[in-house]
């Protein structure tokens, strides 16, 4: 018997050393698993942290790259309507009077004439008869070219160009601030 006591003893023993070590075993996988799942939130957390600041910065993007583009779209808007303004100013200033031309063209050989003193002229087709006519010019022909006039030196070495699509060019150039901001205030 006393053998069936010290097995019994041994197996006593053993179920409470067994019971203890996987009494602190579950606490070591229970320690283990809650330090798990903290990692995993942590990182969760760090996630949608990162997701929330990519989502602000793409939002972001999208809100200027829209704006940028209604930009673009308003100037090439007003880019048309002074585009368009130049042509028909320009239209109007073709399609003035014989007796506004005659005018005109003899106030540009008037100014003309402090630069170059007898010039050649040339004019658009059918217009010869709207320059005045002076015996300090030397010749008026006429040619394809745009309403206006164009005079030259004796020897060519000097060209004035007084077309009106060239005069409106240059004031439309030094002016465009100002007509931008008649038009679009």
């Amino acid at each position: 018997m006393a053998l069936e006591k010290v097995v019994g003893n041994i197996l006593e023993t053993a179920n409470t050393e067994a019971a203890a070590r996987i009494a602190t075993a579950e606490k070591e996988r229970a320690a283990i698993l809650q330090k798990a799942d903290e990692t995993i939130a942590n990182k969760k957390k760090a996630q949608d942290k990162e997701l929330e600041i990519a989502l602000k910065r793409l939002r972001q993007q999208e809100i200027s790259s829209a704006e940028l583009e209604a930009k673009r779209i308003v100037l090439n808007a007003k880019k048309e309507i002074l585009d368009r303004s130049f042509q028909e100013t320009l239209k109007d200033l073709e399609s003035m009077s014989e007796a506004e031309k005659v005018r005109v063209y003899h106030k540009i050989l008037t100014n003309a004439k402090k630069s170059i003193s007898k010039p050649k002229i040339l004019c658009p087709k059918g217009e010869s008869r709207f320059v005045p006519k002076d015996n300090d010019v030397i010749s008026v022909t006429e040619t394809d070219m745009s309403a206006g006039l164009v005079l030259e030196s004796q020897d060519g070495t000097i060209r004035l160009d007084y077309r009106f699509n060239t005069m409106l060019a240059a004031v439309w150039e030094k002016e465009l601030k100002n007509v931008s901001n008649v038009l679009f205030g």
